[in-house]
């Protein structure tokens, strides 16, 4: 893995819903467009060993997502999978991105695969990574519907009186960032801490994202809609995930039928964030699908 700190992004801002929103650009305008697009509460930098492997043979655009990094917090708690899907298709117009490449991990591959399945026509090829892949009877499906919104309301209003943790200091985060995920070496947990907190004005540290993209709103779309979004995906799609994530990954369960132009690659000893737990192993199988698919 590279040292991330010999490369250069710019930093950037657009809007989208009266949102000021932030990406990264990496420079290399006539290259072709790469649009890398992390998880729920984790921000653009999740990128930068990707990117910087990437950068001299794309155009790498790399946004924080509502709610995340430094973009900006919705006033309420609209953090649905279609307002992140609307905030992206604004940037892919607002800068000339179309037709675009897409990295997605996580949430952010579940929104990359709809928004793929909604405009096949922007989409030149898609890799998920350990995206989200939606299984019969998830969220709602099967539930009363007055289950489903008492229950919104009830943990929408607990996210109102719940406080941001405080660090006593960036030592304190990056510790944090090293629990939760136990395959990162120092450098990259210190990376990751360092620009997914907030230092306040007590002197201590809050990670960036907003406690209220933890709420789902009560409805979204079912799992039926999804696999037909999917189907519709015109592009070569690389599914990615690693064999100790999480379960109900885009590919398991059956669902790689949905993608009809698409290869499904399991990476052993990772866990969720496999991007970086298996880095040369995860960057050799993009390089290759990317040489071979991206305009």
């Amino acid at each position: 893995m590279n040292d991330i700190r010999k490369a250069s992004p710019t930093s950037h801002s657009y809007f989208s819903q009266r949102l000021r929103l932030h990406y990264l650009d990496w420079g290399n305008p006539s290259a072709p467009h790469v649009l890398l697009i992390h998880g729920v509460q984790d921000h653009c930098h999740s990128w930068d060993w990707v990117s910087h492997e990437l950068c001299t043979d794309y155009h790498l655009i790399v946004p924080d997502l509502r709610g995340h990094g430094d973009s900006e917090w919705v006033k309420g708690s609209a953090y649905s999978h279609l307002d992140y899907i609307y905030d992206l298709v604004q940037l892919i117009h607002q800068e000339g991105l179309e037709p675009v490449n897409i990295i997605a991990h996580s949430m952010g591959g579940t929104i990359a695969c709809l928004l793929a399945g909604i405009y096949p026509e922007k989409v030149s090829s898609l890799i998920s990574v350990e995206g989200i892949g939606g299984i019969p009877g998830w969220y709602y499906e099967n539930r009363h519907p007055q289950d489903v919104i008492r229950s919104w309301i009830n943990n929408t209003r607990a996210l109102a009186g719940r406080t941001p943790k405080r660090y006593d200091s960036q030592s304190d985060a990056f510790k944090r960032m090293q629990k939760s995920n136990p395959h990162l070496s120092e450098d990259q947990a210190r990376h990751l801490s360092i620009h997914g907190s907030n230092r306040n004005e007590d002197g201590t540290y809050s990670w960036k994202f907003d406690n209220y993209t933890h709420s789902w709103g009560p409805y979204g779309l079912s799992f039926k809609d999804m696999t037909r979004l999917w189907e519709k995906i015109d592009c070569p799609t690389l599914l990615i995930n690693a064999r100790q994530g999480f379960d109900h990954r885009t590919g398991q369960n059956d669902t790689q039928k949905y993608f009809k132009h698409s290869e499904l690659i399991d990476i052993d000893n990772a866990g969720h964030w496999l991007h970086h737990d298996q880095f040369d192993e995860f960057i050799t199988a993009t390089r290759n699908f990317l040489s071979q698919n991206a305009r």
